[in-house]
């Protein structure tokens, strides 16, 4: 499997060539919509995105971890993390891709 990357200057091309829009309208359009999915989940919303899969944010809680080369125990700050959950169609279409 081929490492690639999709960027959003892809994504802004493909609405180019999909939608039509001019190649500055496209790169607009991307950035709007990442700037809205960005703007809910720092707020603590989640992003639902059907067939495609749910991005929310989860509040970790204080704890302690383990340096593994030296077993020094460290103190871990709360934080908030991003996950993502994929739609079932989704986790089908990726385990179709890997028959290929």
């Amino acid at each position: 499997m081929a490492e690639k990357t999709l960027t959003r200057m892809d994504l802004s091309e493909a609405v180019f060539r999909e939608v039509g829009l001019s190649r500055n309208e496209s790169a607009q359009l991307v950035e709007t919509v990442l700037e809205h999915l960005s703007d809910a989940l720092v707020r603590g919303e989640q992003v639902k995105i059907s067939s495609f899969g749910t991005f929310s944010v989860r509040d970790k809680s204080a704890r302690v971890g383990r340096n593994p080369k030296t077993g020094e125990e460290v103190p871990i700050n709360p934080r908030r993390v991003l996950t993502f959950r994929p739609s079932h169609l989704m986790k089908d279409r990726v385990a179709d891709g890997n028959k290929s």
